[in-house]
Order: C-alpha cells, then structure tokens, then sequence
C-alpha cells in the first residue's frame, strides 16, 4: 500500500513523466538504456514523508542540506547533508525528513539498463546504496538544465538532450572527484588541514570520527572520504600516528617515565602504549629511548 505525506514545501518543483512519455524514451535507441521518469527538488522538506511497497522505477535522492532516514528492503541509513541514496527498482522501501533538521533534497526517478549497471556500479564500489559527495555547483547546474527542458515539453531532441544530460548527472555521484571545481578542492584541504591542526593541539583527548566530523560541519562517512583521500589513512590510524610522532619527542627530550609519556598523550593503559609504540615504530619506548634520546 502507497503512504505519502506530502504537506507541501515553500518552493518546492517536480515532474513526473506521463507514461507515454516515459514509454517513448524506452524505445529511443540513443536513450533507452537510461532515461528520466520524474524529477523534483523540496527545499525544508518538513513532514516529508514516503512509503511504497516495491517502485518501478531507480530513485536517487540527494540530501544538499538537512537530515532524514531511509529504509530500504528493512536496512535503515541515516542521511546528513551531502550524503545521497539509491532506491533500486523493485525494493520495498520508505524514508522521511529530519523532524528538527529537515533536509533539503533533489531528487530524479529513472530507468533502463544503464540505470540498472549504474546501480550496481555504485553498490560494488562502496558496498551501500548511500553514498556523500561535496557539493558542486556544476552538479546542480546539470540538474537544473535538465528541469529547465523538461519545462520545455517532450519533443524528440529535447527527449533525447535531457536524458543524455542524465548520464552525466549520474556519473557525478560515482565519480564526484572528477566534478569538484578548485575552490571545492581547498575547501577539502581546510577541512582536513583544520582537523590535523585540531588534533595537534589536543592531542591527549580522546577523539572520534563524529566529533571531527562536526568540528567542520561536514557528515563522518564524507570527513572519513575526504580525510583518507589526502592523507592515505583515516582520521584515527592519523591520530594515532600523531600521538606516537609526540611521545616520540617526550622520549627523545625529557625524563618522563614511560607511563607519564603515554599519559601526555591520553593513552592510560602503560602496556597498551607499549604495544601500539612498537607496532608503529618497530622498537619499543625503551629501546627508542635507548638509541635516540635519554639512557
């Protein structure tokens, strides 16, 4: 049984494709294998809700800010801004806004085989049907070129102009880093330089991936992304690494013993310090004290 609750959102655009419309495109051989059935954008979607049984059509839904929650054939995601989800044709699935944060999404429902192996593509590689990307100004100007056509009407070329614009779109949220403009590209690098200076200067707390995360406003899995892709390690294997690159300097420098080194650097437990010191240095605290700093 189809639920939809659907207020309506100051703003708000959509299109759903008449079915002979829809059927057309199916047989058109330059877009059979990947054409558009709806497309819309919800700004504050408050009170957004949608449950369907099984859709015939992919989903891609596009969260550009705010919160909201997906089930999808009985697997639950949490969705935070710039993170994006996949609703395979066929699967049984529901979702709905943020009741403090709703969020504010695009989103397109398409079909054919294209769609189909671009589904799969996605899976494969990051193993869900969610997915975080940053946000891009040349990905929305795509979407809006392809709702600014489908206003047009459904003549042949403007059929076939849309749904080739379609793929590039989709290709957009499988291979975002080839999309990201300069000035997207340094304000990754601020937001992994700040965390790394934040980590520097705090290096005897206890950090986690959410607080990092939330220190510059981005969603976790897209700070583990980003920080991984410029660094080669994740946020804790780096800060783990930072804390050891400092008891370094307070073997080498002082007279602490080695339970106060590991203290300065907010390990409590002597023997664990012990063990994670020579598992990354490849000499214990003592023998690195041994051979570069304080007998």
């Amino acid at each position: 049984m189809l639920k939809l609750k659907d207020h309506g959102f100051e703003g708000q655009r959509a299109i759903w494709f008449p079915p002979k419309v829809a059927a057309l495109s199916a047989k058109l051989q330059l877009i059979q294998h990947a054409y558009i059935t709806g497309i819309g954008f919800y700004p504050q979607a408050k009170f957004h809700y949608f449950e369907i049984p099984a859709a015939d059509h992919h989903k891609l839904i596009y969260s550009f800010t705010g919160k909201g929650w997906v089930e999808i054939n009985g697997d639950k995601l949490h969705i935070s801004p710039g993170d994006f989800f996949l609703v395979p044709e066929g699967s049984n699935h529901r979702y709905a806004a943020d009741d403090t944060e709703p969020w504010t999404i695009y989103w397109i429902h398409f079909k054919g085989k294209a769609a189909d192996a671009f589904i799969d593509a996605h899976v494969s590689k990051h193993g869900s049907y969610k997915g975080s990307i940053l946000h891009s100004p040349k990905r929305i100007r795509i979407f809006e070129k392809m709702y600014q056509h489908i206003e047009r009407g459904y003549g042949l070329d403007n059929l076939r102009y849309i749904n080739m614009c379609l793929i590039g779109f989709l290709s957009s949220f499988l291979f975002p880093e080839e999309l990201e403009s300069d000035s997207n590209d340094q304000l990754v690098l601020d937001n992994v330089n700040a965390a790394i200076q934040y980590m520097q200067q705090n290096i005897a707390k206890s950090l986690t991936i959410n607080f990092l995360a939330d220190l510059v406003n981005i969603s976790a899995s897209h700070f583990s992304y980003i920080f991984k892709k410029n660094t080669g390690v994740s946020p804790m294997e780096y800060f783990t690494q930072l804390k050891i690159q400092r008891a370094c300097q307070f073997l080498q420098f002082t007279d602490q013993r080695i339970k106060e080194v590991a203290l300065s650097v907010g390990i409590s437990n002597a023997y664990y310090f012990t063990r994670l010191f020579t598992k990354v240095m490849g000499l214990s605290p003592k023998q690195y004290r041994g051979k570069h700093g304080y007998k």
